[in-house]
């Protein structure tokens, strides 16, 4: 159960983080995909504009949000392993020392 509730956790994490980074990147790489070559005036249908780049972003986000959570697993999956292994590697306690009566 606790390897689980890691996984969730650095899962979790990795998604917040994805969408956190994809929501600070997205915008500026969105302005420099959409805006026009030569600076020149356009006339443009504002209303499908505004949902293109909604939904640019909405993508984005969610992009980010899947990277994240894959590399969340992926940290999860190295830190299982690495726990696993150092907890083979670490010897057994001694036994109880016997008690003089």
């Amino acid at each position: 159960m606790a390897m689980l509730k890691t996984f969730l956790i650095f899962i979790l994490a990795g998604t917040l983080l994805g969408t956190f980074i994809a929501s600070l990147a997205a915008p500026s790489y969105i302005e420099w995909n959409n805006s026009t070559p030569l600076a020149t005036q356009t006339m443009c249908n504002l209303p499908e504009v505004v949902r293109s780049v909604t939904a640019s972003l909405m993508h984005s986000q969610l992009m980010g949000a899947a990277i994240g959570a894959g590399v969340g697993l992926v940290a999860a999956i190295l830190v299982a392993v690495r726990a696993r292994s150092r907890a083979k590697q670490r010897p057994g306690s001694p036994p109880p020392a016997a008690t003089a009566a």
